[in-house]
Order: C-alpha cells, then sequence, then structure tokens
C-alpha cells in the first residue's frame, strides 16, 4: 500500500469518529433540550465504544482486511 493510500485511510477512519462523536453530541445537546440529561459516565461509555470503532479501523487498514470482515459478516 502507498503512503498516500495510508494518509486516506486514516483520514477515513477520523472522518469517522468525528461524525460518531458528532452525532453523539447532537444526541447530548438535543437530551438537554427536553430536560433528559445523559450521565456522564453513558457518555464516556459512548466515547470508549467511539474509541473501539477507530482501533478497528485502523487495525483493519493496517493489516488489509475489510472493516465488514474484521466485525463479521452478519
Amino acid at each position: 500500500m502507498s503512503i498516500f493510500g495510508f494518509l486516506i485511510g486514516i483520514l477515513n477512519c477520523l472522518l469517522l469518529v468525528a461524525v460518531l462523536v458528532l452525532v453523539g453530541a447532537f444526541v447530548v445537546w438535543v437530551a438537554g433540550l427536553l430536560a433528559w440529561p445523559i450521565p456522564w459516565n453513558i457518555q464516556r461509555i459512548y466515547l470508549l465504544i467511539v474509541l473501539i470503532v477507530f482501533a478497528i479501523c485502523a487495525l483493519s487498514l493496517v493489516f488489509g482486511a475489510p472493516m465488514v470482515h474484521v466485525l463479521g459478516r452478519y
């Protein structure tokens, strides 16, 4: 794999993480508007899940396997 392909793959993983974090922030914001506060420990669990998704994305990039095969087929 070329350096350019690797950098595009890392950019793809970072964009995935950014979208997931923005979705989580939007959910927390809407819940705050509706007076349904989400506890900080639940937010940390969500961020841990996002970190795990990033790790799977980066490892699948390094090993050359598609993310679908790393996560499972079904």
